[in-house]
């Protein structure tokens, strides 16, 4: 795991989405082609808003996948992680993606994860673009994660921690109106990943950002499971690496 600590929120999504599209750019180069994961919620807004503008990434040859999505949530809701990738990222892009596999929150939440794994077991992924949560979640992998599953999307309970952070970044307007089950992509298949750019800005994120770095794997904490991957470069600002000893 390599760790960059940028000197500020802008400067985190900058330097995070230049790393990121030089990435898909030599996927394309290689391979023809590259496949993404693209993460949502505050922690994203400026690498997303950085990548959309990144010049020369050639979009028409790359197949995006949705990391999360609230279980029931339709696309019209504020909170909707399908709207917000569209608004915030997929319609500012300057070509057309050759695909982007959404997460349906109101399908059936079994059959949307099976048609979902389908479709990305022949799809490897080369970037996963990724934060963590303030319990120290991926995705929607609340504690304890579940770390032995092979599923690449599973259903999930969300914890108390997770949603009240929905509620606090302003998504819902009260702690009931957020959802108790998400659909996620599972931590093993978030590991797939050819490669792995985690941004994670903000003081709230602090303690979460210690413990994935500097305390043991473990399901309780489980965005240290990053620890385990070789190609992972995780994108700080002052306030996120205030608890970190080495720096």
């Amino acid at each position: 795991m390599q760790t960059i600590i940028a000197k500020d929120k802008q400067r985190l999504g900058q330097e995070a989405a230049r790393a990121g599209a030089e990435l898909i750019r030599r996927s394309v180069q290689q391979r023809g082609r590259a496949n993404i994961i693209v993460a949502t919620g505050a922690s994203q807004f400026e690498m997303l808003a950085a990548l959309a503008e990144e010049k020369d990434v050639p979009w028409n040859a790359v197949t995006a996948f949705h990391l999360d999505e609230y279980v029931g949530m339709p696309i019209t809701h504020p909170a909707s992680f399908r709207l917000y990738l569209w608004e915030r990222f997929h319609r500012r892009l300057p070509l057309p993606l050759h695909a982007f596999h959404y997460i349906d929150g109101e399908a059936d939440p079994q059959a949307e994860c099976r048609r979902l794994g389908a479709i990305i077991k022949h799809q490897p992924i080369d970037v996963a673009f990724i934060g963590i949560g303030e319990n120290g979640h991926v995705a929607f992998n609340d504690p304890p994660a579940n770390f032995k599953t092979d599923k690449a999307y599973i259903v999930v309970e969300l914890d108390e921690a997770c949603r009240r952070q929905q509620l606090g970044e302003g998504w819902f307007p009260s702690f009931e109106a957020v959802p108790k089950q998400a659909i996620s992509m599972s931590c093993r298949q978030i590991l797939k990943s050819g490669s792995i750019i985690c941004s994670v800005p903000d003081e709230r994120k602090a303690r979460a950002v210690q413990g994935a770095v500097e305390g043991p794997v473990t399901a309780d904490v489980p965005a240290s499971i990053l620890q385990q991957h070789s190609d992972l470069t995780l994108y700080l600002d002052p306030a996120s690496a205030s608890l970190l000893k080495k720096k």
